[in-house]
């Protein structure tokens, strides 16, 4: 598998390459890739000691200074990177400041004047894969490394920038042609008797076996999408049975108000943490009951579309109180939704028993916590990774995470099955070498070696300026 699409970029480009949030950092740094990188360098670094000649990826310490005055403007770092050892394959000159945004900007303005024109979002992976630094999937993947959430989803991210999705689809690729050289010849030299060639079947079992291949790497596309988008869990249940308490406690903030006092929470407060490496998103919301109060009304009419919009609802009950009529309500209401019943304040006696269990509709025993105590709090977070990850597919290498990816391995093993069905039947192995050539065409558009400029364009539009 080898790229053909090496281009020489006529312009050079800059953006601020470090996160720009309006608060002053430590460091802010300023990538510029392209021919004139080295000049640009020339005209605004004033370094402290002599330079003759600018040494390939070292630092030297110095000033940077306005384009048309030449009035200092930082104290700065700077680094020239020369092609093709760079990130993108270019001259690549970065200058690391001081943190602080509006220096940033002076800085870049500068940089502007001297020749260099702003960066698109991503241009300058999109120049690396260009420039064959690297392929698609491995510049995908520094976006998702970017964009991770948590430690497990970054992990995710740094497999398939060490190319190891893209090994996988190099070796379906090389056994794909081997099989299409070996069907074309044997149409070539049917009819020659001096031609040995091997068994059809032979041909068919390894097609069989990238089959059973690319169905596991799609298995396991659910996987990495929730440890990419995360999931959903609404807290709902009737008043005082203690959601914004356990809200607080999951997250182990005082992100919610607590108190005695019935209708505390009005509106809903969400919440992120990472359970194990997933992202789960918490909702705390109104206490449900039937209230003459408008807001309160309009609290809990929104209380019941946000659990009915959750990938999984906590009801909350409360053990010392017993099972209410609303309770009740509550848990009939998402008897078809994914729930988990928690029953919360064990820490105090009692008031339920096995039969009121029956009767609200529940056949197994709650989750039973303590948000004062802390009790249970950790068995609880253990249920609801096992409800998001259940009958997922798991990877020691990562998971495909790209619902590009998805959709092209799926047509991939489509056109093998396809190939593998003409060959078993013994019949028309013109039409197998087509669908085993349009399995092949699939995988390289995964890589990205027949991805045209529309793809490109939309793949790289979604990065951030500066990467």
């Amino acid at each position: 598998m080898c790229k053909i699409h090496t281009i020489v970029q006529e312009d050079t480009i800059a953006a601020i390459a470090t996160p720009v949030t309006g608060a002053a950092g430590g460091i802010g740094v300023i990538r510029v890739s392209g021919a004139d990188s080295e000049g640009i360098c020339r005209t605004l670094f004033r370094p402290r000691f002599k330079v003759e000649k600018f040494e390939d990826r070292r630092l030297y310490f110095g000033d940077v200074c306005s384009f048309d005055k030449g009035h200092i403007l930082d104290e700065v770092l700077i680094a020239l990177m020369k092609a093709p050892h760079s990130y993108t394959g270019e001259d690549v000159l970065e200058i690391h400041c001081h943190g602080n945004p509006l220096l940033l900007e002076s800085v870049l303005r500068e940089v502007f004047k001297a020749g260099a024109r702003p960066a698109e979002p991503g241009e300058f992976t999109k120049r690396a894969f260009m420039n064959n630094r690297m392929d698609l999937t491995q510049a995908e993947a520094v976006a998702e490394l970017i964009s991770a959430r948590t430690e497990q989803g970054a992990q995710n991210a740094v497999y398939g920038l060490q190319g190891i999705l893209t090994d996988e689809i190099r070796k379906m690729h090389s056994s794909l042609v081997d099989v299409a050289a070996l069907i074309e010849t044997s149409i070539d030299f049917s009819e020659d008797e001096n031609v040995n060639m091997p068994p059809l079947d032979q041909t068919v079992t390894v097609l069989d076996e990238i089959v059973c291949r690319i169905e596991e790497m799609v298995l396991s596309y659910e996987t990495g999408k929730i440890y990419r988008d995360g999931i959903s869990v609404v807290i709902t249940g009737s008043t005082n049975v203690g959601k914004s308490s356990l809200l607080n406690r999951l997250t182990g903030q005082q992100r919610a108000i607590v108190a005695d006092i019935p209708g505390t929470t009005r509106d809903f407060i969400d919440a992120e943490i990472a359970i194990r490496g997933l992202p789960v998103r918490f909702t705390d919301t109104a206490g449900i009951r039937n209230s003459g109060d408008f807001l309160e009304k309009e609290s809990v009419l929104y209380a019941w579309e946000k659990a009915g919009q959750a990938d999984l609802v906590l009801i909350l009950i409360d053990v010392h109180r017993g099972i209410s009529d609303c309770d009740t309500q509550i848990i009939k209401r998402h008897e078809n939704k994914k729930r988990l019943v928690v029953a919360n304040k064990i820490d105090l006696p009692h008031h339920f028993s096995s039969e009121d269990l029956k009767r609200a509709g529940l056949e197994t025993e709650p989750l039973f916590i303590s948000c004062k105590t802390n009790t249970g709090i950790d068995s609880l977070k253990e249920e609801i990774y096992k409800y998001a990850v259940a009958g997922k597919s798991r990877s020691e290498q990562g998971f495909v995470v790209n619902l590009r990816h998805k959709h092209a391995l799926e047509k991939t093993a489509e056109a093998i099955s396809k190939a593998g069905h003409q060959l078993a039947e013994n019949s028309m192995p013109e039409t197998a070498a087509y669908e085993i050539r349009e399995a092949i065409y699939f995988l390289e558009t995964i890589t990205g070696e027949t991805a045209d400029s529309e793809i490109l364009d939309r793949i790289f539009l979604n990065f951030c300026i500066g990467k």
